[in-house]
């Protein structure tokens, strides 16, 4: 009776091998087809998407009082490579529903239907993760990021201060166009001026961006794995010192080294580890309330297991310790040892 709900669970999939293939191909061409249509559509906009990109930087030099903030490429086809890469990160984007249903007609009628309601959710909530991790890095991280990084540099707005002052101090000024461009002496030494590229600036950028969405999917990856049985609450709140070390340490290599950036990626990282475990819990009360009702649920096998495992812990003894242990015991045993000492 039993074998029989089981196979009442699984869909009936009994195809052969090569219509799985064949399903396979297809999926896998519905995918590719809706990515390229993807890169076409973000194409269009992909100017657009730039100067929202470049935004922070943009505002960072307003800040630090440039006029006109202006970015460089120094070889022809540099622009239509950075308009290209847009493209594909957000052709990605914006493909990636049909990708996923794709995937997931594919994957489906393989699982149980308890395994499809647990796998769904996080099928939704993977990407809008990734979108609040992108926007945070986009409306907090970046600035910031840029904020430090120009700190450094004499920007080009004190070069156009320069000039300023110094058309206004020249001589006979009011004659001049307006468009004409004098450049201010120096005595001795270069000035060292921003002239920011387009791909670097747009590079840091999204590095941010996937840094930080990845971040974000801390919550559903451990919640997954919780529901699988790999990971525990118990488990992930006995190694959160390990974490935090972790954590730190990737604050440290994604963002730039300015101690207000990184402790912002710390917290919010380890906020997410915190929930994580939250969640874990969660999912494993619902566990342990669903398999009470079903009454397969015994507290004193999980209280034997415990035991055991703590017996185990005791047992455990270090190799070198017990060989400190034995030469003891064959002292204590032959009391001629003493004496001859």
């Amino acid at each position: 009776m039993s074998h029989t709900n089981t196979e009442n669970d699984i869909e009936d999939s009994s195809a052969p091998l090569i219509e799985h293939l064949a399903e396979l191909r297809t999926r896998l061409i519905r995918s590719v087809l809706a990515f390229i249509v993807g890169i076409v559509v973000a194409f269009t906009v992909a100017e657009p998407i730039l100067e929202f990109l470049l935004q922070p930087i943009e505002q960072t030099l307003r800040e630090l009082g440039d006029p006109s903030p202006t970015l460089q490429y120094t070889s022809p086809q540099e622009y239509l490579f950075t308009l290209f890469r847009i493209s594909m990160v957000f052709g990605f984007m914006l493909s990636f529903p049909v990708i996923a249903v794709q995937m997931w007609r594919f994957v489906a009628p393989g699982l149980y239907r308890t395994e499809k309601s647990a796998f769904l959710p996080f099928l939704i909530a993977s990407p809008v993760m990734f979108l609040l991790g992108a926007a945070f890095a986009h409306f907090v991280v970046t600035p910031l990021a840029m904020a430090f990084f120009l700190g450094f540099a004499d920007v080009s707005s004190i070069f156009a201060d320069l000039l300023n002052s110094t058309v206004d101090q020249l001589p006979g000024t009011a004659m001049l166009p307006p468009d004409t461009a004098v450049v201010p002496e120096t005595a001795n030494g270069v000035r060292i001026t921003f002239f920011g590229k387009v791909n670097e600036s747009l590079d840091i950028t999204l590095k941010f961006i996937i840094a930080f969405g990845l971040c974000f999917q801390l919550p559903v990856l451990l919640t997954l794995m919780g529901k699988a049985g790999l990971v525990s609450a118990a488990g992930l709140g006995a190694v959160r010192k390990y974490a935090m070390v972790g954590i730190l340490v990737l604050a440290a290599l994604v963002t730039p080294p300015d101690v207000i950036t990184q402790a912002i990626l710390f917290v919010v990282v380890y906020g997410l580890y915190e929930i994580s475990i939250f969640l874990v819990g969660r999912v494993e009360k619902k566990r342990e309330a669903k398999l009470r009702a079903e009454g397969l649920w015994f507290e004193d096998d999980e209280a034997e297991a415990d035991a055991g495992l703590a017996d185990e812990e005791e047992e455990y003894d270090d190799p070198l310790l017990a060989e400190f242990d034995d030469e003891d015991d064959n002292n204590d045993d032959d009391p001629g040892a003493v004496n001859k000492s």
